[in-house]
């Protein structure tokens, strides 16, 4: 027990981290590559890897009807959440498209009300929410001007679409609770999710720039295929399986401070007090939100996540 701890530790302390550095790996990569591309091959690959290991294994294919809702998680996680992230760092500083990411769990707390099970509305928790969207317009206020970019707003309805996207997709994984190895499962939706935005990214007039492959964007592939997707989520689904809800969710809070900072130091991206602050403040919202729907989970029995 206590090596089962020790290790869920570390892993946690590997999401936390290395989660945070996949939005600067995006950011490079995009210079090279339209962000679809970037994120289409990154989730085939990875996909096809984590498939390969288990159908090697002795793993049986899953059935139809399974397959079918992993291939709509798959869409809506990582089609409609990783990938309009990675493309819309094609526009927006990575630190910035990490910290409204950070609103995530107040988004889940909303579709969960209407799609699981009605979570009581405490003043905590709905003080949280405020607090959380409070520090994100402290953000926006910070980058009026960048507002008047059409290209930057589009950043931003992107980075938007793909939280509300990712909050559903978590909410019907908890919904469906699909009997299948959780690595084996995020191996299909990785491999479907990755399929599917190659296909969108070369109808869109994309197509792999064979004699653009330069050490940066190597190394941004590399890096989010076998750091971000593979290890990140080995690490995130043990940490789930062997550490409380309420600990597992202190990568929230460290990810998007681990993207400003990166961002700030390697790319010289906007970082002043007020971007800080505002930082800290959505952050803080977000907590109170995670704290609220553990107490009404411990309270009311809740089975939602």
């Amino acid at each position: 027990m206590k090596k089962s701890n020790t290790n869920a530790y570390m892993a946690l302390v590997v999401v936390s981290i290395f989660w945070g550095t996949t939005y600067l790996a995006s950011r490079i990569g995009v210079r090279h590559m339209h962000g679809l591309m970037l994120a289409g091959i990154r989730q085939t690959i990875a996909g096809m890897l984590l498939t390969s290991f288990f159908l090697l294994k002795g793993y049986k294919f899953p059935e139809k009807v399974v397959l079918s809702r992993l291939f709509v998680i798959g869409v809506m996680m990582l089609c409609l959440s990783n990938g309009l992230i990675t493309w819309a760092m094609q526009y927006i500083p990575s630190g910035l498209c990490a910290i409204i990411v950070a609103t995530v769990p107040i988004w889940i707390t909303i579709f969960s009300y209407f799609l699981v099970q009605r979570t009581k509305f405490t003043m905590m928790l709905v003080t949280g929410m405020l607090i959380g969207l409070l520090g994100v317009g402290g953000i926006f206020y910070d980058y009026l001007a960048s507002l008047t970019n059409p290209e930057f707003r589009f950043g931003i309805f992107l980075t938007l679409v793909a939280c509300i996207s990712w909050a559903i997709g978590s909410v019907l994984t908890a919904r469906w609770a699909l009997k299948i190895n959780f690595l084996y499962g995020a191996g299909f939706q990785m491999l479907f999710s990755g399929i599917v935005m190659t296909i969108v990214a070369t109808m869109m007039g994309q197509s792999l720039p064979l004699d653009g492959f330069n050490i940066e964007l190597w190394g941004s592939l590399l890096y989010l295929i076998f750091i971000g997707s593979i290890l990140g989520y080995s690490s995130y689904v043990f940490v789930l399986n062997n550490l409380p809800p309420s600990l597992a969710s202190v990568y929230a809070y460290i990810n998007p401070i681990v993207a400003v900072l990166l961002g700030w130091l390697i790319l010289q991206e906007h970082l002043n007090w007020v971007t800080g602050m505002s930082c800290l403040v959505t952050l803080g919202g977000v907590y109170m939100v995670n704290r609220a729907v553990n107490k009404n989970k411990q309270q009311y029995g809740a089975t939602t996540k």
